[in-house]
């Protein structure tokens, strides 16, 4: 019986050791969101994606764009750039037309939820979209997926209802009667942003306060950067104070609305719009301009760019969908033509949502729309560039870009290289709705990237239908 009750002792003993050494064993922390450095040498391969909360999905929330997160990565995107992410003004918020809600029937109103771009309140989540921790989540999710997240900024106005009206009226541009307008252009008529009151920057405080609801979402929720809406409507000497204060804080990328190239000089934007090449392929596509447009636009940047800017490159975003056109309506058949060259052209090329899905009709503005998430022709070529611009450093087009080099064709062929250390990339595309044939004088061998077929320095001449291109890489 002694033995027994030793035994039992000593078995208790080692027990109460076991659930002591238990206690201190330590449980994995939960995975937190990597701790991303935006450097220069991300851009030189990188794809912009711009999101469009709202109308992404049926639901349109962050927790349903987050789901694609990984999707996108197939594309090969490297910065997600989210449209606002703001509460929407109530007071005077846009309908359709050039009608307020207010001007509806109530049970009309609810379903106009107004312009992205009348904020009520920069420190704050849109409702609409989910929660704080939805959007955290949101950031984590492209971070383990190593892309960056930039917030689109609405630094030239706010809402009507955004509480800097009361408390800060000063903040506010006003006319010769004392009241706050909205935007105006520089005779002073109205830029029709009705829904919208406009900042005026001649006001130190703002800065101050502007500057310090950036650093918010830099410093709680760890952004990468930002988009800046018309970044041009605000006083450069703004972006000279408030770039520097932000990057002291993080080395944050920077896109600017704007094509003003001393908005790229220095430390200031690292990317603007290339605005001028979107409307020259426009213009090509209807037949209205030929290569030579082409030609006179690209030299016009060279000319007053400096050499590390970079101009992102695009053939539709949120504004030109909704009030220009699909790509289809201003494109036609030279769409992927279009869509190709954004890719290979020196810069940084912008998918818009649903232009992977090969977006067929106009996203409504003020209204709940969707997208369509179903794969076809579209996905897959955005695929293959993707790879392309990922891979391939004749492609490089951040700060340290590829050269460009345009090479002798026809009149309605362009042709040019782009070349990186012992890389080449050679695009050859018939902008025009007429076949053509062009002579090529190759020294060295090439394979059509899309086509995979060789072409050698025996290849003298090529037939080129409508709107055809090809890839050339060594």
């Amino acid at each position: 019986m002694r033995k027994i009750t030793i035994l039992l002792i000593g078995f208790t003993f080692i027990l109460g050791a076991c659930k002591k050494e238990t206690k201190q064993v330590k449980q994995p922390k939960k995975k937190a969101s990597k701790a991303l450095s935006y450097a220069e040498e991300e851009l030189e391969n990188a794809i912009i994606y711009e999101a469009n909360i709202r109308q992404y999905s049926e639901k349109g929330t962050f927790d349903e764009f987050t789901k694609n997160i990984p999707e996108l990565k197939k594309l090969g995107v490297k910065i997600i750039w989210l449209m606002p992410i703001f509460p929407i003004s109530e007071t005077n918020r846009k309908a359709t037309g050039d009608k307020f809600a207010h001007e509806f029937p109530e049970e009309e109103r609810k379903r106009y939820l107004g312009s992205y771009y009348a904020v009520s309140d920069f420190k704050k989540i849109n409702p609409e979209f989910g929660t704080i921790e939805d959007f955290r989540k949101l950031i984590k999710t492209a971070h383990d997926n190593e892309m960056f997240v930039i917030l689109d900024w609405v630094p030239n106005h706010t809402g009507w209802d955004h509480g800097w009206l009361q408390s800060n009226p000063d903040f506010y541009t006003k006319n010769d009667k004392g009241e706050i307008t909205d935007p105006l252009n520089e005779d002073g008529t109205s830029k029709g942003w009705n829904d919208v009151a406009d900042l005026n920057y001649e006001n130190p405080e703002l800065r101050k306060t502007m500057i310090h609801d950036m650093l918010y979402w830099i410093e709680n929720e760890n952004i990468d950067g930002f988009r800046c809406d018309v970044a041009g409507s605000v006083p450069t000497s703004f972006w000279e104070e408030a770039i520097p204060q932000i990057r002291a804080k993080k080395n944050v990328f920077m896109l600017a609305e704007a094509w003003e190239p001393e908005l790229l000089q220095g430390n200031l934007f690292d990317m603007g719009y290339g605005w001028d090449r979107h409307h020259t392929m426009n213009h090509i596509a209807k037949d209205e301009k030929s290569v030579e447009e082409w030609d006179i636009t690209f030299n016009k940047d060279a000319e007053r760019y400096e050499e590390d800017d970079i101009l992102m490159t695009f053939i539709t975003n949120h504004d030109e969908n909704s009030w220009n056109g699909t790509i289809q309506e201003r494109m036609g058949e030279a769409s992927e033509l279009f869509t190709v060259l954004s890719y290979v052209a020196p810069g940084m090329p912008l998918i818009y949502s649903g232009q992977e899905y090969g977006l067929k009709h106009r996203l409504k503005f003020f209204e709940k729309d969707q997208i369509s998430h179903e794969k076809g022709k579209e996905w897959e070529v955005l695929k293959k560039l993707g790879k392309l611009k990922t891979d391939n450093i004749a492609l490089h087009g951040g700060k340290k870009a590829a050269s460009y080099s345009r090479l002798t064709s026809n009149d309605n062929v362009l042709i040019f290289k782009r070349k990186n250390k012992d890389k080449e990339l050679i695009f050859i595309g018939n902008l025009s709705s007429e076949p053509t044939k062009q002579v090529l004088k190759l020294d060295m061998q090439y394979t059509d990237f899309f086509h995979q077929q060789i072409i050698d320095k025996t290849t003298k001449e090529i037939e080129l239908g409508a709107w055809e291109y090809k890839v050339l890489i060594n």
